[in-house]
């Protein structure tokens, strides 16, 4: 889940620095957690690995006399203490994606494991085939056959000669510019800098020579480790765990959904019935196939890649995709961003899906660390003023996801772009609880408009001013992520659950047994689980209000006919159990301390006795 690139001269001595630095510069908007070089100068290769940004160490590199690079540019996902290039036994990999079969690809060699990383597998699986005396094509071959989850990488064997260029799900490409071979993990990046007769690699290799050498220097900068980028998932810890409360209460709920009496603006009839199922309307009701299939047929689809998939790896995203590639037959690129609460689950599930399927992802990252500063500051604001109508600023840092889908599509040249929006999605109370009725009447599960937003931030600025806490530096952020989510207009943007029938069972069934898709240690629910924030606001939504969005989605689900009141009140007694290791997980990524933050969340008055 990283942008990796390089450069190689095959005439000349000396690489051309600036496309190089421009390579390098595009490659961060995919990672800036830590960066790594190895490049040849004089036939002695040379590694640089720091937690600075590529940019900052490309000048390392200024020499006449390099005739090869490559560089690394990193979104921190496993093996937080090893930073790529990873070199082992004089074989340098730099890698984009996450290998998901790692225990049973170790099982397989006879070499030992020294680090965390997955990519290591990479380097030793290649050195045992060397041993056994197989060629280098044939051993990029078993790669491909053999790694399960995205492998783009490349490779450089310096004692051979070779560099491996290789990609199992299209992450890479690679053309030339007069006398030099320049790579990347993304198309736009070559094309920025002139290249020509630029090749993908999906399901592919290629092998290039370069120089020849024993010679290896490692010039490390010093890498503070001491972060909380990527903290452990801690699955069990009696001492923490034993704090977590799972209230039992008697509240009155809704005699035909499972709507509790704290649910913001609701009332009961005389039957009990609530406002909400009243005046629901069916939302689980697509349009005609047909209808999409005319929709899509006016875009270019004979193009190499003909629509952009916004992908979060939740299990909607990863559905939405399969029918997209298998029913649609569209051929799609995928586009993920990552601002920081994305969780190593989300991760793997992303790899999996777009490496059978054969899909490029593209990433944009943001800048990890300040978007966990800007979260945790905003924490600390509301645990100091509590307040329900508060909890979604927790979440306000990934409103950039809709920013960046006009980024991607300007940079692919794909206008296209097909989202697959769970329609029972629909919660009402997490603005409701900032005093907003709710309007029956949306048809969409994120409103949109001007008046709407204005009134929404107006009470939200009211609640501000009671915690000054939240006038920090994250406000430019959140102001700006909600105004490209509700104020600008999305163009050539569809939903696919407009024309087809939303079905947990068959979407379930579907990921898990045709792609080994992974479901959660800590909760039988698969909705969420790749989103590291959802377990802290329901935690705070049942510790204070008594129900979570579980109850409305299953409720939104009865409505729907989709379950019984009876089903539904048995998967909320699962699915509100609060959940330790995601809980534990995320206050570690903000730096703040487990017992206290939820201490003090248990001391805040319920709304309930």
């Amino acid at each position: 889940m990283c942008g990796i690139f390089g450069a190689l001269v095959t005439k000349s001595n000396n690489i051309p620095q600036k496309d190089l630095y421009k390579l390098a510069l595009q490659s961060t908007q995919r990672g800036k957690d830590g960066s790594g070089l190895f490049f040849c100068e004089n036939k002695t290769y040379k590694i640089i690995r720091s937690n600075h940004k590529i940019t900052k160490i490309i000048n390392h590199i200024d020499s006449p006399f390099i005739n090869f690079a490559f560089g690394h540019c990193r979104l921190v996902t496993n093996g937080l203490l090893d930073n790529q290039p990873i070199l082992k036994d004089n074989i340098c990999v730099i890698h984009n994606g996450i290998i998901v079969n790692t225990e049973y690809l170790w099982n397989s060699i006879n070499i030992k494991r020294k680090l965390e990383i997955d990519t290591e597998i990479i380097n030793s699986f290649i050195l045992e085939k060397i041993k056994e005396g197989k060629e280098l094509k044939n051993i990029a071959g078993k790669i491909l056959e053999e790694f399960k989850g995205v492998v783009s990488s490349a490779i450089a064997i310096p004692s051979l000669g070779k560099l491996l260029l290789i990609s199992n799900n299209g992450s890479l490409f690679w053309g030339k510019k007069g006398d030099t071979i320049f790579f990347s993990s993304e198309l736009y990046s070559l094309k920025n800098i002139n290249c020509e007769d630029i090749k993908q690699l999906k399901n592919n290799y290629q092998v290039l020579d370069i120089s020849q050498s024993e010679d290896i220097k490692s010039i490390d900068e010093k890498i503070d480790h001491k972060s909380n980028l990527i903290p452990t998932l801690k699955l069990n810890n009696n001492d923490e765990q034993k704090i977590l409360k799972y209230r039992n209460h008697s509240l009155k709920r809704c005699s035909k959904c499972i709507l509790p009496e704290t649910m913001p603006f609701i009332n009961f009839d005389s039957q009990g019935i609530c406002n909400y199922c009243k005046n629901y309307k069916l939302r689980n009701q697509p349009k005609p196939i047909a209808n999409l299939e005319r929709i899509i047929s006016k875009y270019d689809l004979n193009k190499q890649n003909n629509c952009i998939v916004p992908f979060s790896g939740g299990r909607d995203s990863c559905y939405g995709l399969h029918l997209i590639v298998k029913n649609l037959n569209l051929k799609p690129i995928t586009y993920t961003y990552d601002w920081g609460m994305v969780t190593d689950l989300g991760r793997r599930n992303i790899s999996r899906m777009c490496s059978i399927l054969n899909i490029e992802n593209i990433i944009i990252a943001a800048d990890i660390r300040k978007k966990r500063r800007n979260i945790a500051n905003n924490f600390k604001a509301w645990l100091k003023s509590p307040d329900l109508g508060m909890v979604s600023i927790l979440t306000a840092g990934d409103k950039h996801f809709f920013r960046h889908v006009e980024t991607v599509k300007k940079q692919s040249g794909i206008n296209l772009n097909i989202w697959s929006v769970n329609p029972l999605e629909v919660t009402y109370f997490k603005s409701g609880f900032l005093g907003i009725a709710p309007d029956f009447e949306e048809k969409l599960v994120y409103s949109n408009g001007a008046l709407k937003q204005i009134r929404y931030q107006y009470l939200r600025l009211k609640k501000m001013m009671r915690s000054p806490g939240y006038f920090n530096n994250s406000l430019f952020d959140t102001l700006s992520g909600e105004y490209y989510r509700s104020f600008t207009k999305k163009c050539d943007y569809y939903h696919l659950f407009d024309f087809w029938r939303w079905d947990e069972n068959e979407i379930n069934e579907t990921l898990i047994n045709s792609y080994d898709w992974e479901i959660a240690k800590d909760t039988k629910t698969t909705w969420r689980i790749g989103d590291g924030t959802a377990a802290m606001y329901n935690y705070i939504y049942y510790t204070i209000g008594g129900f979570t969005e579980h109850d409305t989605f299953r409720s939104n689900q009865i409505r729907e006919g989709q379950i019984t009141r009876e089903e539904a009140l048995k998967l909320v007694l699962e699915e509100n159990q609060p959940r330790y290791p995601n809980l534990k997980w995320y206050t570690d990524c903000l730096g703040m301390d487990f017992k206290s933050v939820i201490s003090r969340i248990n001391q805040i008055k319920p709304l309930y006795d």
